[in-house]
């Protein structure tokens, strides 16, 4: 089960820092098609002309919630932290509600359901892992 957290949190957290580098690199979305996603935004999020002018903003949200937490977590896994399982249940939890945000500005989509279940894999495994680690 750690071999398949360290995956999860690895993937999830260099996922989301190349996200955020995209987002950064090309912030109007046009080379990558996101044009139409910072419309959605602009049209649901608050303050849309302070924070989503450009995908700046969102870039640094996206590293900062979902990047470096799912690589603390990761780093805590390899050095057999205790808080290891805890901080792996709070990215799940995590990841899950920002995919229901993204839900809620974009609709369902196959990249974000698929972010939706690793999500919930990883809590679940956590639990999992939190409950053997409890009996013994």
């Amino acid at each position: 089960m750690i071999k398949l957290e360290k995956f999860l949190t690895l993937f999830i957290g260099i996922g989301a820092v190349a996200g955020a580098v995209m987002m950064w690199i090309d912030p109007t979305g046009a080379t990558w098609g996101g044009e139409p996603l910072l419309e959605m935004l602009r049209a649901k999020m608050p303050w849309p002309d302070v924070f989503f002018k450009n995908f700046i903003p969102s870039g640094f949200a996206l590293f900062a919630v979902n990047g470096i937490t799912q690589l603390v977590a990761a780093y805590l896994l390899f050095k057999k932290h205790p808080l290891a399982q805890p901080a792996v249940l709070a990215c799940g939890i995590i990841l899950m509600l920002w995919i229901v945000l993204e839900w809620w500005v974009w609709g369902f989509n196959a990249l974000s359901n698929i972010y939706f279940v690793l999500g919930l894999v990883e809590a679940i495994v956590a639990v999992v892992c939190l409950k053997k680690d409890a009996k013994q």
